[in-house]
């Protein structure tokens, strides 16, 4: 953060993080309440047909930015990085400190970076220091013990919770009391 700052001076700079999550037609169980002698009924057909969701977020904050997406690879993670970048304004005018993990396509070798983004790799195996992994329950929340006959279906029940997220909860669940706060200029 500091290196960040004194890079840009006069510039915000943030901390945000950044996850992916893959949800499918295979189930999402959970434990669920059932009448004494009952057992809890959670229908299931295991499909695999995959969709992922990519949160950033900004944990001291909860502002956070959704895609949906079919796939995860390196071309795909450039794409989303660089609308990620215009969609919150990071270039000449603010500065993002992006904490991700380490999976193959967020590598740096031949990933383009736009302006404004500045990468920070947490270190192997590690996803208690990682705040958008906190996300992960809120999100499969709605679709726990639910069976969904398309994908398209799924889509939308995702896209509603991540909708219905509001600022302070991700803010709670994500605001680790060891997160770097923003830094804005006078």
């Amino acid at each position: 953060m500091n290196e960040a700052r004194d890079r840009h001076p006069g510039k915000p700079v943030e901390v945000w993080a950044t996850d992916e999550h893959r949800l499918g037609l295979k189930p999402v169980h959970r434990r669920a309440w059932a009448p004494v002698g009952e057992r809890p009924i959670a229908l299931g057909h295991h499909r695999f047909e995959w969709l992922h969701l990519i949160a950033f977020v900004e944990p001291t904050g909860g502002e956070t930015v959704w895609y949906l997406v079919n796939a995860v690879n390196k071309p795909l993670f450039e794409a989303v990085l660089d609308t990620f970048a215009k969609d919150v304004g990071a270039g000449h005018d603010r500065v993002i400190v992006l904490v991700l993990d380490n999976a193959g396509w967020h590598g740096p070798a031949g990933l383009a970076v736009p302006d404004g983004i500045i990468l920070v790799f947490l270190p192997p195996y590690s996803p208690e220091l990682q705040p958008a992994e906190c996300l992960w329950p809120l999100v499969d929340e709605p679709v726990a013990n639910r069976h969904f006959q398309t994908q398209a279906e799924l889509d939308t029940v995702i896209a509603e919770r991540c909708l219905a997220l509001g600022r302070e909860t991700i803010r709670a669940h994500t605001d680790f009391h060891r997160w770097p706060q923003p830094f804005r200029p006078n």
